[in-house]
């Protein structure tokens, strides 16, 4: 086995658990927004996907989760869906990845458990490249609604403004890792199926019998 092809498919893996877990924590924090006002500037308001804080600069923070699903705004309920499944592709996937890894059960070298592996692999870096998608569009629609609000001239300048909040930088983060790591994956599987290719085939040897020696042996002769 080429060690770059190992080299590549763990490389795959690592981003991809890396990134799942950035998918995890964009999901569950509540820093998707962030509002400060001058009225009250040791305070900020945050909105997530679940929960809405109040962080004062002391480090003290009060959450309150969302008492109504129906009356959440629609940039919320899209992106909260579209996380639950990025996230769940994403763990499908990454367990996919890790059953394709060469090093698992590496002993075994026949035709058959290396194409039962690519296949795995390329199963894992195509839901890693869905679960990349499904995170990026909801961070990136949310942080483009803040943007068209953050310039809209109708609102009085004195009005304070949301902003981009934490969990948005974690998101792009998580997205292109994913990326990345289906990038990879699909690359090693490509070099695993041409090495599969360059491999030589066995043919077994069916032993002769005696009867069928005689009859070539008299045949020769005749």
């Amino acid at each position: 086995m080429d060690q770059s092809v190992e080299t590549l498919e763990l490389l795959g893996a690592l981003l991809y658990a890396v990134g799942w877990l950035c998918s995890l924590c964009t999901t569950m924090m509540p820093f998707w927004l962030t509002l400060s006002t001058d009225l009250l500037p040791t305070e900020s308001l945050e909105v997530g996907l679940w929960k809405s804080c109040v962080v004062q600069d002391l480090g003290l923070q009060e959450c309150r989760s969302y008492n109504s699903l129906l009356g959440l705004p629609l940039d919320i309920k899209l992106a909260r869906i579209l996380m639950c499944a990025a996230l769940g592709f994403g763990l499908v996937g990454l367990v996919l990845a890790i059953m394709g890894l060469n090093l698992i059960n590496s002993c075994c070298r026949q035709m058959d458990e290396l194409s039962l592996k690519k296949v795995l692999k390329a199963a894992g870096g195509m839901l890693s490249l869905a679960a990349g998608i499904l995170v990026l569009v909801p961070v990136s629609y949310i942080a483009h609604l803040t943007v068209v609000r953050f310039f809209d001239k109708s609102v009085p300048d004195v009005v304070s403004r949301w902003e981009f909040g934490d969990s948005l930088f974690c998101g792009w983060t998580a997205g292109v890792l994913h990326l990345l790591a289906g990038t990879l994956l699909l690359i090693s599987s490509l070099y695993l199926q041409e090495q599969n290719q360059n491999l030589p085939v066995h043919i077994p040897l069916v032993p002769v019998s005696q009867r069928q020696r005689s009859i070539r042996i008299r045949t020769e002769y005749i």
